[in-house]
């Protein structure tokens, strides 16, 4: 039976051992042991690389509702912030 792992691997390293695999022609079983990595993990990588490459350099529509979405969350907190020093002010006062 197999251990589940439980490493995070940053982006940009999941990033250099996809190019590594790409650049170098090698297969997956050779480049993984090199970088500490499964195989199947690096195949997991790699075909998401491939599926999801264009949206690294046209941005998605997805990412960009995502960013209106903060975008109007942070105007809500800024504006509750305003609110509630005003309430503290005026309770000050009284």
């Amino acid at each position: 039976m197999g251990r589940k792992s439980n490493k995070r691997y940053s982006p940009k390293f999941k990033f250099t051992v996809v190019l590594e695999v790409l650049k170098s022609e090698k297969p997956e079983a050779e480049v993984a042991p090199a970088c500490d990595v499964q195989p199947a993990t690096v195949s997991r990588w790699k075909k998401a690389f491939l599926e999801k490459g264009p949206e690294v350099f046209g941005g998605s529509e997805e990412m960009k509702e995502y960013e209106d979405r903060i975008g109007q969350l942070e105007r809500m907190l800024g504006q509750k912030e305003v609110e509630i020093a005003l309430l503290k002010n005026f309770l000050s006062e009284s």
